[in-house]
């Protein structure tokens, strides 16, 4: 059972601090994701690697940084993310700050980041010099990650959201790289992008559709946006429909459309893809599961 009884932190001392977010929030998370707690609250909060972690397991900290890791703990007890509460996490060796405006980069995410590279890398040189397009960019995290493996691509970004675009902005800055974003709704009219063709269009669309919300963590479910994470029962697959449509126009002879689906309707997102005249291909995420398609139009 949760250790809901209140303690105050019985010292400043970081092995001190250490027992108490383990008690604290025992039975609350697993026992390895309460380690990887410890140490990204460390990390997030004094800039503390694993190795410092290790060797300073004596020394103190001073009441401001006492107080974070309090108030941490109290976020964490009520499912906040942990990554809100640092305000960051990694996603192919970029720092990506997040927030309630975005959707936090998942590792699968991460995958179809990898799979696209290594696709792109696979096609003539001028693949890695070419126009790439990230739809529903969120935080901007897949963007920046390409610009940042392909630093001489021209990298385009579009979401609906005002709040993510200007988070996306300054993900791109602190990462050091250019990406050119824009504002549109992608379930409206044709969307106008200062390049007319692209060698990648890739997106993580909404997909979760609203009879799945009963089986989600309330982590999500109470911290993430709704409005990049569900779609109606009716028609789940309606980002997919119109990022389908927009790449039949907008995709290079020889480019590329990587898209992240909802495991459950891997087969329906490829029938969909092929009635728009193309060749598809699931791939599987590191659990074995459905989790993008590789699609190529024929000619």
């Amino acid at each position: 059972m949760p250790n809901t009884t209140h303690m105050r932190i019985p010292s400043n001392r970081v092995r001190d601090i250490e027992r108490y977010i383990l008690t604290e929030l025992q039975g609350l998370y697993p026992e390895g994701e309460l380690r990887m707690f410890v140490r990204l609250l460390f990390e997030g909060f004094l800039g503390w690697g694993t190795a410092q972690f290790l060797l300073h397991r004596d020394d103190t900290v001073n009441q401001s940084d006492l107080l974070k890791f309090h108030w941490a703990v109290e976020d964490l007890k009520q499912y906040r993310p942990i990554q809100h509460i640092i305000g960051h996490t990694d996603f192919c060796n970029c720092r990506i700050a997040v927030s309630p405006d975005v959707l936090i980069p998942r590792p699968e995410t991460e995958e179809i980041v990898t799979a696209a590279a290594n696709l792109l890398r696979q096609k003539e040189p001028t693949a890695a010099t070419g126009n790439y397009l990230d739809l529903c960019t969120g935080s901007g995290c897949i963007a920046i990650a390409l610009a940042k493996i392909f630093p001489e691509a021209r990298v385009y970004a579009v979401d609906l959201s005002a709040e993510a675009l200007t988070l996306a902005r300054k993900n791109a800055e602190r990462n050091h790289v250019e990406v050119t974003f824009s504002q549109a709704d992608l379930l409206g009219r044709e969307l106008s992008l200062p390049c007319p063709a692209f060698d990648l269009i890739i997106s993580n669309p909404p997909y979760i559709r609203d009879c799945e919300r009963s089986g989600m963590e309330s982590n999500v479910l109470d911290y993430e946006p709704a409005l990049a994470l569900f779609v109606p029962d009716d028609d789940p697959l309606k980002f997919y429909r119109a990022i389908g449509h927009y790449a039949q126009r907008h995709l290079t002879d020889n480019g590329l459309l990587i898209l992240e689906i909802n495991e459950h309707l891997g087969p329906e997102t490829c029938q969909l893809l092929q009635a728009l005249g193309f060749e598809t291909q699931l791939l599987q995420d590191f659990r074995g599961k459905d989790r993008s398609i590789k699609a190529t139009l024929q000619l």
